[in-house]
């Protein structure tokens, strides 16, 4: 299940922050991402892609997708990211994305399989975004965010980006993200 859920900072115990407002419906979702021009959407997947497909044919699976996309946008760079339990550099991988950071350009990023959790910190608010497979979600240039995999990660996703350079982060060095719930409290709490 998709869900947001909006962290305002002025509302804290300490440095951690109190239960944020929360939104489960898709629209609903989209309709607060929208103030922030973040685009979310959700996408058909392609079950008959192998779970170890590699990212020439994962790319080739949504090529009309990433077409309208590059159109729109004008992304330069596409690459797939894949991430499970086993990944050799799955702790490294995690603590770099849970740093919080900007980039200088627009990111794109589409599940093909798994979640992660996007938190994007705008003004005096947070906004966790728990996207599951199918989800399309947009950061634009200069958003401070983080995301988390969590300690088992398991994702795929489709990251596309406006400059030929890929994913390229400025870290904030603010330690933010530690304050807030991990993929796995978040999950938890769910159930």
């Amino acid at each position: 299940m998709s869900m947001l859920t909006i962290y305002n900072l002025s509302e804290t115990i300490g440095s951690q922050p109190r239960h944020g407002e929360r939104y489960t419906g898709f629209n609903a979702i989209q309709d607060q991402l929208n103030t922030l021009n973040v685009q979310f959407e959700r996408w058909a997947t392609h079950p008959e892609l192998a779970s170890g497909a590699d990212q020439e044919t994962v790319i080739a699976a949504y090529a009309d997708e990433i077409g309208r996309l590059k159109e729109q946008y004008g992304f330069q760079s596409i690459d797939v990211i894949h991430v499970t339990p086993d990944h050799p550099e799955k702790v490294a991988l995690r603590q770099k994305f849970l740093a919080e950071h900007i980039h200088d350009d627009f990111e794109v990023r589409f599940f093909i399989e798994g979640r992660g959790l996007f938190y994007l910190h705008v003004d005096d608010k947070v906004y966790a975004v728990l996207c599951e497979q199918g989800d399309l979600i947009s950061v634009p240039a200069n958003t401070t965010h983080w995301f988390d995999m969590g300690e088992n990660p398991h994702f795929k996703t489709i990251r596309l980006f406006t400059t030929a350079y890929g994913w390229v982060a400025t870290f904030t060095g603010n330690p933010i993200a530690s304050t807030f719930p991990t993929l796995d409290q978040t999950v938890a709490g769910l159930s």
